[in-house]
């Protein structure tokens, strides 16, 4: 299984992705899901994936080609993200094709993020079709993979105005929790931070297993938890509600 997040805000872009995939438990490995391409003073992007691996694999490869043969339309030479978008959506579908035979599936979806230059920076979800969506005000972050564990932080905390360092931290704990909830996603975690208009490649830091921050991080984030568990207002039976009551004036 796969976690990624990217959060947009008005300071920049934070990406988050585990490096975990598994054919079952007893066939698990390492690999990176995050891959990052740039022109320093032109443009800069980031790439997560999800989904079968030997797709993601091989949509990354051709990016990489289409760089190096300077193709008619690469990542390089796209006027904005929207052309972004739909160029890895593009590449996506081609790859999937050459393999999506009977009932077999071989499907992968894609966040890609970044900012040409005189463009504003943005971030998009790329789905298996090749369509695509973007971030908004309301929802200022995009997940590919195990979402539904990691979302509740992001929707309590990430708005536009966000700093870049309370992002990452959000980013973590929303990891955190995945990898709580499902043993499928694990380090080693990856991390970029691109600051806006800076057209530089971005902070990148990696935490491996034995991180001792990946650690405290989780241990805070429990005791937090717990403390804020306990310090909530505690049930008062009699005066909230009657259930025999409520049944008796029915």
């Amino acid at each position: 299984m796969t976690y990624c997040v990217a959060v947009s805000v008005k300071a920049g872009i934070v990406f988050c992705s585990d490096s975990r995939t598994n054919a079952g438990v007893d066939q698990i490995s390492t690999y990176r899901k995050m891959h990052r391409f740039g022109r320093d003073g032109d443009r800069q992007f980031v790439i997560l994936s999800a989904g079968n691996l030997a797709t993601t694999q091989a949509v990354i490869n051709q990016i990489k080609n289409d760089i190096q043969e300077n193709a008619f339309t690469n990542i390089f030479n796209v006027p904005n993200m929207d052309s972004a978008a739909e160029y890895l959506g593009q590449v996506s579908l081609a790859q999937q094709s050459k393999y999506n035979l009977g009932s077999t599936i071989y499907e992968a979806n894609f966040i890609i993020g970044g900012q040409i230059m005189g463009k504003p920076h943005r971030v998009m979800m790329v789905y298996p079709q090749g369509n695509y969506i973007t971030t908004s005000k309301d929802t200022p972050y995009l997940q590919i993979g195990e979402s539904k564990y990691g979302k509740p932080i992001l929707d309590r905390i990430i708005e536009p105005g966000t700093t870049l360092d309370t992002a990452v931290l959000c980013a973590l704990v929303s990891m955190d929790s995945t990898m709580r909830s499902n043993l499928t996603v694990g380090p080693p975690i990856d991390v970029c931070v691109y600051e806006a208009d800076q057209l530089m490649q971005g902070r990148y830091f990696r935490l491996l297993q034995d991180s001792d921050y990946l650690r405290d991080l989780k241990r805070a984030w429990d005791e937090r938890l717990k403390d804020a568990f306990r310090s909530l207002p505690p049930i008062q039976w009699d005066t909230m509600w009657d259930p025999d009551k409520d049944q008796a004036g029915s």
